[in-house]
């Protein structure tokens, strides 16, 4: 069947017997496999082996047979901000620690309506971007939860929401209280009927009590989620732990009795030998967020010896550009630049180890391991078709490899999530995206205008006066 509006209608159907010329399985399952049938029923892969044994499970259902497409999973942001989306170009230029100046005083400023789009294009991003599941690391407003549940919920995004647990000693029994409604409210729902998956959240260990981080700790391990921190990620942040407790903030988490394999930890560019292996011995996960190191970072992670040392790893955007693709290729640059060229490493992990971090490695680090993140029978239909009849990949030698360094998302042609097609070439298939846009030029103009965001960099370069306030 051609990839035209034939295959787009064939593909909502609710059941799908799909028959690619190439499925991205797992690195241990072989990766890119020719012959492979996938059924998709009910949201989820029903079946996934050789397509006459496939077949056999559904005769009466028609085979959609995708030549030069290839089936592969939807990647997983492990690490984003999805109500920052209306300030993204805002932080070009800043120095570190912008969350100070640009992302509080923005995402403060927002009103329920603003939060809302903020959220929902940031979903659309993401979906454009081939992102299938995004894990959001807290939005700084009150109302900031609801309207994320709303957004991605209609853009029909795969979510990991976290409440944040923020304290300063004098809210302690209130936000615990809170904390747990919220993963009740969520836990309430049809199991595997929902794509909201909920977490908590503390944003920086300086941000909570050690009575806090601890409790927040032991409330996501007992509920099945996990808790999100920034750890390591700005010589600043390092220093100001140092010097306020003679720790790092790595150590004060330790200290703290807040890690463990229900810590998902963003960044950890800065890390000493020491504490690789604590996050090792703890089995904490790592978000590395490639496109944050450059644009907005002090370092870059040690990513091939954490992987080494079997530190669970996902990639995450941190909210910088949502395409997966240049997400990988800046992950392998920033890996042989950093390490690598240092070192004489010629492969720096190949495509295959960027490939994991940014698919079955990301879901496991957001506590979704058995959820998505890969084409395997009973996880959830959560898929891309790619497009692989383009020059960059004529001829094709090394799938893995060309994934990361030459394919694109102007090649996914359908995005999937739970089973159900929700973009095809790029746009969503059931809303109106232009419509939406159309709303947040209005919108975002007014409230980015009204909100204390501090700009040390003027676009008129170093001989600019004054830095511009708003």
């Amino acid at each position: 069947m051609r990839i035209d509006d034939t295959l787009r209608a064939a593909l909502q159907a609710d059941e799908l017997l799909l028959a690619p010329e190439q499925t991205l399985l797992p690195a241990a399952a072989g990766g890119p496999a020719p012959g492979i049938g996938v059924l998709v029923r009910e949201g989820r892969f029903a079946a996934v082996g050789p397509l006459a044994q496939v077949r056999a499970q559904a005769p009466a259902l028609p085979v959609l047979a995708l030549p030069r497409v290839l089936l592969m999973p939807g990647f997983v942001d492990a690490h984003h901000h999805l109500t920052q989306s209306f300030g993204k170009a805002l932080a070009f230029g800043e120095p570190s620690e912008i969350f100070r100046r640009i992302w509080v005083p923005l995402e403060g400023s927002l009103d329920p309506h603003g939060l809302y789009l903020s959220a929902k294009l940031a979903a659309l991003e993401a979906l454009r971007g081939g992102f299938t599941t995004v894990c959001d690391a807290g939005v700084r407003s009150a109302h900031g939860l609801e309207a994320l549940a709303r957004a991605t919920g209609e853009a029909g995004l795969r979510c990991v929401p976290s409440f944040v647990c923020n304290d300063d000693g004098s809210r302690h029994a209130g936000v615990l209280a809170e904390a747990g409604r919220f993963l009740a409210a969520c836990a309430s729902g049809a199991p595997g009927a929902t794509i909201w998956h909920p977490s908590l959240a503390v944003s920086i260990p300086e941000a909570a009590t050690n009575t806090m981080l601890h409790a927040a700790a032991k409330l996501a391990a007992e509920a099945g989620c996990v808790l999100q921190v920034h750890v390591n990620e700005h010589l600043a942040s390092v220093e100001r732990s140092l010097v306020a407790r003679g720790l790092r903030p790595l150590q004060h988490l330790d200290a703290a009795g807040a890690l463990g394999p229900h810590a998902l930890l963003a960044h950890c560019t800065m890390l000493t030998p020491d504490e690789m292996l604590l996050l090792r011995d703890s089995g904490s996960a790592v978000a590395v967020n490639p496109v944050a190191s450059p644009w907005k970072g002090n370092a870059v992670a040690p990513v091939q010896m954490l992987a080494a040392l079997g530190v669970r790893l996902g990639l995450g955007t941190d909210g910088t550009r949502s395409d997966a693709f240049r997400m990988m290729d800046a992950a392998e640059s920033n890996q042989r630049l950093a390490f690598g060229l240092a070192s004489g490493d010629s492969v720096c992990g190949a495509g295959a180890l960027w490939l994991d971090l940014a698919l079955g490695g990301g879901a496991d680090a957001a506590g979704l391991g058995r959820v998505t993140g890969r084409i395997e029978a009973g996880l959830a239909a959560d898929f891309l078709l790619l497009d692989l009849d383009v020059p960059e990949l004529t001829p094709s030698w090394n799938l893995p490899w060309e994934l990361v360094r030459l394919a694109s998302r102007e090649q996914i042609v359908s995005v999937h999530v739970a089973g159900r097609q929700r973009l095809w070439r790029g746009w969503p298939v059931d809303w109106d995206a232009r419509a939406l846009m159309a709303q947040v030029r209005e919108v975002a103009a007014r409230q980015v205008a009204a909100a204390p965001i501090h700009k040390v960099h003027r676009p008129g370069g170093p001989g600019a006066a004054e830095p511009l306030r708003r």
